[in-house]
This record gives C-alpha cells, sequence and structure tokens, in this order.
C-alpha cells in the first residue's frame, strides 16, 4: 500500500535535511562524522529542490528517478559503516546509519512514486 503521497514525501525529505543538520549538535559530532552529516543535509536538499514533485523548485529531476536515487541511497546508509570501516569503532553511529537508510527504504516503499491514473483519484482520497 502506497500511502505517501509525493506531497508528504517532499515534507519528508526536507525534514530529512533539517536531521542532518542537528545530528552533530545532538550527538556532540565532530570532524568527519560531523562533515558527512552536512554534506548529506546539502545534499538532500539539492536533490529535493530539484525534483519535479510538491515542494521542488526547479522541476529537473523526474519523481520516479527521485526515488531512485533514494532506494540506492537507502542501501549505501546501510552499508556505509563496513564500507568506511566504522561498524566495530562507532556503534551509535553504526546504528544511527543503518537506522536512516531503514527508514529511507520504508519511506521508498510507501511512497507513490507514479501518480494515479483520473478515474482512481477519487476513490484514493475517499
Amino acid at each position: 500500500m502506497k500511502f505517501i503521497s509525493p506531497t508528504l514525501h517532499g515534507i519528508l525529505d526536507y525534514m530529512l535535511c533539517g536531521f542532518f543538520l542537528v545530528i552533530p549538535s545532538i550527538y556532540v559530532l565532530t570532524g568527519p562524522f560531523a562533515m558527512v552529516c552536512y554534506v548529506l543535509a546539502v545534499g538532500y536538499l539539492v536533490v529535493s529542490l530539484l525534483t519535479n514533485m510538491p515542494f521542488g523548485l526547479f522541476g529537473l529531476i523526474p519523481f520516479w528517478v527521485h526515488g531512485g536515487i533514494e532506494l540506492v541511497s537507502g542501501f549505501i546508509f546501510i552499508a556505509s559503516p563496513w564500507i568506511f570501516d566504522f561498524a566495530h569503532t562507532s556503534l551509535p553511529m553504526r546504528n544511527l546509519f543503518i537506522g536512516i537508510g531503514i527508514v529511507i527504504l520504508l519511506v521508498y516503499l510507501f511512497t507513490r512514486w507514479h501518480p494515479l491514473p483520473k478515474e482512481d483519484i477519487s476513490a484514493a482520497t475517499a
């Protein structure tokens, strides 16, 4: 069941950008972990602004392509503690990155990436 509309998805994307901005303050991160959070915040912001969706400003990236980017990024988040070799040295960061990846994959799974056919719109809103 796809219950996340493009509008709600846009809101969630901007919330994720804000989350990445505050993670370093919440977890008192410095150095590479803080930099990764800031880079992710800017990256997600740019992709969201460029996507053709509600709350996207420029509409250059089709919404379904945005979805593909998120699908890949969800798996990268889950694998990143091992890719960047911090799975055993920083358990809180490992768990945080795995958790973010799982949330991104769940949002991907429940987002309606393609518009509903016109005859189904009234049934979906009822």
